[in-house]
């Protein structure tokens, strides 16, 4: 009998455990060759396991079991035939002979019943909760330390008009990952925001006289992304220290700019890079924009096209916020924050007129970028923003958006 061991791939570098997210297929089933089997969960992205040969596969790692990468996860029996008329747990649900309804024991209360263990006590102590109101799993009904883990807070006493449920569910290796390095960006960095507007009125005046036309010739809409990236690019090269991150007592300046953009995934925030986006034309961001928004979206991004990254912007307009603080994506030192765009009342040329206004947030580590250089970058920011022609078109917008 030829039986293949599946071992879990390296999804990249630096990447040494991963989660079993989901098991796509049953013990026991027949499974084709590339067929997808798993999906897997590093501290980066999720990722599609395919089956490596056709035949019975036996599974060796329950779902949310953390996995070594190399680590055997599943058995493949290769000399095992296909089988007919269905998949093979099509068959065994057939033979499988009727289960017998289990029989349910009267539970026995003893001195020991709603009782907390030592540690469970200490647990609900620290919690606040009487061991009285928590319902004991142990040897006859007594509360354990899980049971005091799982516990929470009675929410009133109240009697409920509606559902009350409550859902415990472990969060993805991806969101704990990110959750990780949120609290060590604000324990270990000097992060600091600084603010700005901007008159979206010339970006809406552009947008409006050249979004078919370019949408028509490069199968892409004209978007706002297109022309941060580029303001961005050209505020980087004026102001390096941004484009720079610490490594010890080094401080590492970049001469290319991979911007990181940040994009709501099923899985949660992504972040995929636009690499040597100071190479790129209005046409080249907005494709490698949706390239990337895409598969995100469906799960298929890579970790090689998530890491690398110099500096990050991030989208919160499109969920509605006015205003944010975003933290930075380490080792990155700058993340510029873009929100809604709203009417509001601005002088212009001494008179009151409603213009389109953004704000935006500059967040940075304020040990390696000064506020000289934090300040000046999100001015030149609004500046490219608010004269596109001149700053980003080099006065020709015809020759820039055909490009």
């Amino acid at each position: 009998m030829s039986v293949l061991e599946m071992k879990v791939p390296s999804p990249g570098e630096s990447i040494t455990e991963v989660e079993i997210a989901t098991w796509l297929v049953e013990d026991g089933d027949y499974v084709e060759k590339d067929q997808p089997i798993a999906e897997v969960d590093s501290d980066k992205a999720t990722l599609e396991l395919p089956a490596e040969e056709s035949g019975i596969i036996t599974l060796k790692a329950e779902e949310g079991d953390a996995v070594e990468v190399g680590a055997v996860v599943c058995h493949i029996d290769m000399g095992a035939a296909k089988p007919k008329g269905g998949s093979s747990t099509e068959v065994k649900k057939e033979e499988a002979p009727k289960a017998e309804a289990p029989k349910v024991e009267a539970k026995k209360e003893t001195y020991a019943t709603g009782t907390a263990s030592p540690a469970a006590k200490k647990v609900l102590a620290e919690k606040g909760i009487s061991a009285s109101s928590v319902k004991g799993t142990g040897k006859d009904g007594r509360v354990t330390k899980e049971d005091a883990v799982k516990a929470v807070p009675s929410m009133g006493t109240q009697p409920a008009n509606g559902s009350r449920g409550t859902e415990r569910k472990k969060m993805s290796m991806l969101r704990r990952k990110v959750a990780q390095r949120l609290v060590a960006v604000k324990s270990e960095t000097a992060m600091l925001t600084t603010f700005n507007e901007v008159n979206m009125q010339p970006i809406f005046d552009l947008r409006k006289q050249y979004k078919e036309a370019f949408k028509a010739k490069h199968g892409v809409g004209l978007g706002f992304m297109s022309f941060f990236t580029l303001a961005v690019v050209r505020a980087l090269e004026l102001y390096p220290d941004v484009n720079s991150m610490i490594d010890g007592d080094f401080q590492i300046k970049h001469d290319f700019q991979d911007i990181s953009i940040a994009v709501s995934g099923p899985k949660g925030l992504m972040v995929p890079v636009i690499r040597n986006a100071e190479n790129l034309s209005f046409r080249g961001v907005e494709s490698e924009v949706k390239r990337l928004a895409l598969r995100a979206r469906d799960g298929q991004i890579t970790v090689d096209e998530m890491t690398g990254g110099t500096f990050t912007i991030t989208n919160g307009g499109v969920f509605g916020s006015m205003l944010s603080t975003p933290i930075i994506n380490p080792p990155q030192s700058g993340i510029l924050g873009m929100h809604n765009i709203v009417n509001r009342p601005m002088a212009v040329n001494g008179e009151v007129v409603i213009q389109p206004i953004m704000y935006v947030a500059l967040s940075y580590d304020h040990r390696i970028i000064d506020g000289r250089e934090s300040v000046g970058f999100l001015v030149a920011v609004k500046e490219a923003l608010e004269n596109p022609v001149e700053l980003l078109m080099d006065n020709n917008p015809t020759k820039a958006l055909e490009m």
